[in-house]
């Protein structure tokens, strides 16, 4: 009797009236229905009105002219790269990284605490209710780092992965970041498992998990790839780097290692179910059918991948595999936008101009992408990334009946293929975070005050150096 009395004190948020994208394993979609939340979690989805009856409903949302999704989840970023956004803008990746890692390398812990905060500020004001963080540059002396993004994530209100990245190999080594920019193996190793002993939460409803991520196989030592590995499989916790980006890394790879970034990475115990990569946009029919074998995923970055010259990854051929594909912002020096609704666009786009042309990518596989399939690659698909009763309530409202979706019939296509759609309502563990488009948690103007500050203090110091 206690606990039937306890559940029915669960405070209830209910939405009707709206499309609804559930993004289940049916794809199963209503054309005007309802969502009930109760406390942090879905309690029922389906068609028409919400049932009759229910107790301690707080409020109750007329979801008329919407769609209603489950919440983005971002699967790679940069936060830091948020103050050294519009530089070296004519750059392909390597170019890139020597003309910015001399600035990046003087980040100190108030600079890496605003960039979070705005990185965090546009991702969830454009429906991400799942953010991850890769940051993996430590310079001697700056400060905790780790604690002032996972602070961030948790003001802001959002879910969160830190990836905990970490480099060794630097250019007297004859990697690209500054010696001074770089741990030691030791070092990095023991930090990494320092931030996992500190943050990371397995539970069902976590807040912040923790991952392994040195940063990739031209900074990074082979036995720090390794180690991390060992340490993140010893520790419970999943494994994250870059891989197969540009033809520059494959080639890089071949004269270091004798082998592809594929094989390297399998050598190395990188692939398997707990790990996922960044970008693989170089990936022969081998490589491939190794990351479908093993259950890597990939988190696809078409955006930044167009800005960086990269390339265009094989999302149609691994999805045909069976490869886990997520979608990523990448770090905001090489996508300012910082937003990833529209990186749903973009993958669709990007990919037909592939050999796939019009059959690469629709609108509801795009969606799948940002949703459920970004859910698989952080490990959290029985949690998130769909609506269906038991899962979190992680939820996106979008408004569809203003001038710039009015007269597209379908919501989905609305959504995907057209303008940014505003969010009205975005639901982070049942709370609400985002309301008519501004954030409720923190104060979006003093965020941006803060990040100018910080990108021209960043600026100034790398100037006088």
């Amino acid at each position: 009797m206690a606990a039937q009395a306890a559940t029915e004190r669960v405070e209830r948020i209910v939405i009707e009236n709206c499309s609804i994208a559930t993004v289940d394993a049916d794809d199963t979609e209503y054309a005007s229905g309802h969502v009930v939340v109760a406390g942090n979690r879905i309690e029922s989805v389906g068609a028409g009105r919400a049932p009759e009856g229910l107790d301690n409903v707080v409020r109750r949302i007329d979801g008329t002219g919407h769609l209603v999704t489950p919440g983005l989840i971002n699967t790679h970023h940069h936060f830091y790269q948020w103050i050294t956004r519009g530089l070296a803008t004519d750059h392909n990746l390597f170019e890139w990284l020597v003309a910015l890692y001399p600035t990046w390398a003087r980040i100190d812990e108030p600079m890496a605490r605003a960039a979070a905060q705005g990185s965090l500020a546009m991702l969830a004001r454009g429906g991400v209710t799942t953010a991850m963080d890769h940051h993996y540059v430590f310079p001697r002396g700056s400060g905790d780092l780790s604690g002032a993004i996972i602070g961030a994530a948790r003001e802001t209100g959002v879910r969160f992965t830190l990836a905990r990245g970490s480099m060794d190999r630097s250019e007297k080594d004859g990697g690209l970041p500054p010696d001074f920019a770089v741990e030691t193996l030791e070092g990095a190793l023991a930090a990494t498992e320092a931030t996992i002993d500190a943050h990371h939460d397995a539970s069902f409803d976590a807040m912040t998990q923790i991952a392994v991520a040195p940063c990739s196989p031209f900074s990074v030592s082979t036995e720090l790839m390794r180690q991390g590995a060992e340490l993140a499989r010893r520790r419970g916790v999943r494994l994250h780097t870059h891989g197969s980006e540009t033809v520059e890394e494959e080639k890089f790879c071949h004269e270091l290692f004798g082998m592809g970034p594929t094989d390297y990475f399998e050598s190395t115990g990188w692939l398997g179910e707990d790990v996922w990569m960044a970008h693989c946009v170089h990936m022969n029919d081998s490589d491939i059918a190794a990351f479908a074998r093993t259950g890597t995923g990939v988190a696809h970055c078409p955006s930044s991948n167009a800005r960086l010259a990269a390339g265009i990854a094989r999302v149609p051929d691994m999805l045909a595999a069976g490869v886990p594909v997520g979608l990523g912002v990448d770090g905001t020096a090489s996508n300012e936008s910082g937003e990833l609704h529209t990186e749903l666009r973009n993958a669709l786009l990007i990919n037909r101009l592939g050999p796939h042309r019009e059959r690469a990518l629709n609108a509801r596989q795009a969606l799948r992408l940002g949703t459920y399939g970004g859910a698989q690659v952080l490990g959290r698909a029985d949690q998130i990334g769909s609506l269906e009763p038991g899962k979190l309530a992680d939820l996106v409202l979008w408004k569809l009946d203003t001038i710039a979706h009015a007269s597209i019939a379908d919501p989905v296509t609305a959504l995907v293929f057209g303008a940014a759609a505003p969010v009205t309502l975005s639901l982070v563990n049942g709370k609400p975070v985002v309301e008519d488009t501004r954030l409720t948690t923190v104060d979006e103007d003093a965020i941006a005050r803060a990040t100018r500050d910080e990108a021209r203090r960043l600026a100034q110091i790398a100037a006088g150096a």
